[in-house]
């Protein structure tokens, strides 16, 4: 009979998440996730594998955590634009008062060009995530809220490429009213 784990897999896998997402997957050693996940280093073998394995569940943790919260934030709004202003506004302002940028994009300047597992996780979400706002977009413009002078894949591409600066300068510690300017910018797209 195997013992039984006497750690909670999603909280020690939120630890991890938090480590990498804050420093990198280059700059998290292995005893830098023994250490933070507070976990044996068996234990973490064990249970998660090699650190790429770990890497990998932790982004599909994140992925889970980010889409969970912004889809609540869409169901809520009475608006396309209340919608995408809430997406602007949680990207800007953080998940819980981290301010370390997006894990995805982090990872994705950081590994994607060497690591096909990697780019690939990451090309799959972001094309979820433009399809949220495209769906978004066209709604608002078939209600007449959001103009239709402007394509929704279009504006869908145009506002992932704005999350994604955002989420960099996030990373560089830009001042939020610079974000919240740009966000504005890309909300008055809709209405021209």
């Amino acid at each position: 009979m195997g013992r039984s784990r006497e750690f909670d897999e999603n909280v020690v896998l939120e630890k991890a998440m938090e480590l990498f997402w804050r420093q990198g997957y280059e700059k998290t050693s292995m005893n830098d996730l023994v250490e933070h996940m507070g976990i044996h280093r068996r234990s973490l073998y064990d249970a998660f594998g090699d650190k790429h394995t770990l890497f990998l569940q932790a982004m599909d943790f994140y992925e889970e955590l980010i889409k969970n919260k912004i889809k609540a934030g869409i169901l809520h709004a009475e608006t396309g634009k209340q919608a995408i202003q809430f997406i602007f506004d949680f990207i800007i302002e953080g998940y819980e008062d981290k301010q370390w940028g997006c894990l995805l994009v982090n990872s994705a300047t950081e590994m994607a060009l060497r690591d096909k597992e990697v780019e690939e996780k990451i090309e799959r979400i972001f094309k979820e995530t433009e399809q949220i706002i495209a769906d978004l977009v066209r709604k608002g413009q078939q209600t007449g809220e959001f103009s239709c002078s402007y394509d929704s894949d279009v504006l869908s591409e145009v506002f992932q490429n704005t999350l994604h600066g955002i989420r960099v300068q996030l990373r560089m510690s830009a001042s939020k009213e610079k974000l919240h300017r740009i966000a504005d910018f890309f909300l008055d797209l809709l209405y021209k």
